[in-house]
């Protein structure tokens, strides 16, 4: 006769991860929630995140051209690119595990390639993707990034040298863990665009 108990386990085992996958620090390294920030320092409030101003950074919006709503944030930084949007989610679970299949099956879909490792932040994706079209088409290497916080997913696509070069990736990753995550109280659907605005500065 089969013990009930370890139907359940492998019950539990089939179904697919909803676990949140974040660093063991990340309440104190970041990405932060807004109830976790220092409420002193200087963010440049975007909304939905807040980002902490630094020597050579640059802030570029990217916006939907029907819409025109604010779909994601670029930042340029020490010669790399990080595109960051962030998401509701679940209190109890998270995002990002579901996410990185979505991404590898797009990335296959264009006709790129994808490995998942470890990295300091944990779970990501490697990609190899199409850049540009005919002629001028290449390939470009591209880190996609997730942490799950409390009740919100923060996704990071990172180019440039931070997605090659071990001293630009740290510099890359550390901007990435300064960001704050303002997910506010409204209700929201899981996997929504938490909503972009345009950026305030202090003191604006």
């Amino acid at each position: 006769m089969t013990d009930p108990q370890d139907t359940s386990d492998a019950a539990e085992e089939a179904v697919p991860s909803t676990e949140k996958s974040a660093p063991a620090d990340r309440a104190e390294a970041g990405p932060f929630d807004a109830s976790e920030a220092n409420p002193v320092r200087p963010y440049i409030d975007i909304g939905g995140i807040k980002v902490l101003p630094r020597e050579g950074l640059n802030l570029r919006l990217e916006v939907e051209e029907n819409t025109q709503r604010i779909v994601a944030v670029g930042l340029d930084y020490a010669g790399s690119t990080l595109q960051v949007q962030p998401f509701a989610a679940p209190r109890s679970s998270g995002l990002w595990h579901e996410t990185r299949e979505q991404i590898r099956a797009q990335v296959s879909q264009q006709g790129g390639r994808v490995e998942e490792r470890e990295g300091p932040l944990g779970a990501e994706l490697l990609a190899e993707v199409p850049a540009g079209t005919g002629a001028e088409s290449g390939r470009r290497v591209v880190r996609f990034v997730g942490i799950d916080g409390p009740r919100w997913f923060l996704r990071g696509v990172i180019g440039g040298e931070g997605a090659s070069s071990a001293e630009a990736a740290e510099k890359v990753e550390d901007l990435f863990r300064s960001i704050v995550v303002v997910r506010g109280a409204a209700p929201m659907p899981p996997r929504d665009l938490i909503p972009l605005t345009m950026p305030q500065t202090p003191g604006s």
